[in-house]
């Protein structure tokens, strides 16, 4: 197919369209909104169905109900949307229902503001419902990663029978770029005869499809999420994705960025690179499973590690995880839909390095500012 000028919500909604997904269920809310709008008018073109919701506190419980036919289905909302949606992810989770959702983050706490943002990562990645879950979340960093991510997200949420997040800021949302959808994609998985669990009807001929998430004997809850865990644990072990450039040299800072703020650090990158500064870049393209161990490799390279996001600070603890104090870490980070500048980052990796040819008295008292600048 030839590449498509899109605005990065229509392409939300056309991937999950040429992903098999039939079923959209969700509420407005900015800067999503274009999902839905898109949605509404492409799925009976394809007879799949659309339904606004009353509230984003019923949208995942019409997602169990259609995802446990067997269907592929799908919701997309922001960031106090997803707030509410939290008791009925844990739910889908516990009832190991696969679906997809989209969450296009905007400025908080609270109401906030609509304009991008980063600060839904621990709620995406730690588990922001009850009880002991996880989901895959994937990280988009332009409109052509997110089709692509998305269509990956079915078939992920297929194959591990579980829901999948796919995190995107809200410039991600509401810019435009040229997209192209391949017309031949192979699914990433290998996917599962959903038969075998689908609620799709009941003729004495097999075993009755029992979708729950209730166990009241706590031997059986205990099983059940022993076998949940062994899940998480095969998605650590087969699902890490990331990208770096710029490591296979030599460098001496290394950055740890996602989404599109790694886009700004990209150019960041390529303009001290220009002035003799040598830097790395990687990017988690998985918030979950994080890629902690090509974190700890690339920054064994580096004098240093800068971590940049758009909140006030959470992916650098799984950084910090992952370096395990062999280097300093530092963070920049911008909030309240305020973006960081490459020029400003450029800035922060000569601090860096100028705090290091210091000595450690100086690398001392630059690890504890922290914070934007």
């Amino acid at each position: 197919m030839a590449r498509k000028l899109m605005k990065g919500n229509e392409a939300i909604g056309e991937a999950a369209i040429r992903a098999g997904c039939r079923f959209y269920f969700g509420y407005p809310i900015t800067p999503q909104t274009e999902v839905a709008e898109y949605l509404a008018r492409r799925l009976p073109e394809v007879g799949g169905t659309f339904v606004q919701a009353e509230s984003e506190v019923a949208v995942p419980n019409m997602l169990y109900g259609a995802a446990g036919t067997g269907e592929r289905v799908m919701t997309s909302t922001s960031s106090p949307g997803m707030s509410l949606m939290m008791e009925g992810l844990s739910y889908l989770a516990g009832a190991e229902l696969p679906c997809v959702i989209v969450n296009v983050m905007r400025a908080g706490p609270g109401l906030g503001g609509i304009l991008p943002s980063q600060g839904d990562y621990f709620q995406a990645t730690k588990g922001g419902g009850h009880g002991d879950y996880r989901c895959p979340v994937l990280a988009p960093w332009s409109v052509q990663e997110v089709t692509d991510l998305v269509q990956d997200a079915f078939d992920l949420a297929d194959f591990y029978r579980n829901p999948v997040l796919v995190l995107a800021d809200g410039l991600i949302g509401q810019m435009m770029e040229p997209v192209e959808f391949q017309e031949d994609r192979r699914p990433c998985k290998a996917l599962p005869d959903k038969r075998a669990w689908a609620a799709r009807g009941w003729k004495g001929d097999r075993p009755r499809a029992i979708i729950n998430s209730l166990f009241l004997d706590p031997e059986d809850l205990e099983r059940h999420n022993r076998d949940l865990k062994a899940k998480y644990d095969a998605m650590v072990r087969d699902e890490v994705r990331f990208a770096e450039y710029g490591t296979d040299q030599d460098y001496e800072v290394l950055i740890v960025a996602y989404g599109t703020v790694a886009r700004v650090c990209k150019t960041a990158q390529e303009d001290l690179a220009e002035a003799g500064v040598r830097v790395g870049l990687l990017r988690p393209i998985t918030l979950f499973p994080f890629p902690y161990e090509a974190v700890r490799r690339a920054a064994d390279k580096a004098r240093a590690v800068l971590v940049v996001e758009l909140s006030t600070g959470q992916m650098v603890e799984d950084v910090q995880m992952a370096v395990m104090g062999r280097r300093p870490v530092h963070f920049h980070g911008r909030q309240g839909g305020m973006l960081p500048s490459p020029e400003a980052v450029a800035e922060q990796v000569r601090a860096i390095l100028r705090d290091h040819a210091a000595g450690p008295s100086a690398r001392r008292r630059a690890s504890r500012r922290g914070g934007a600048s």
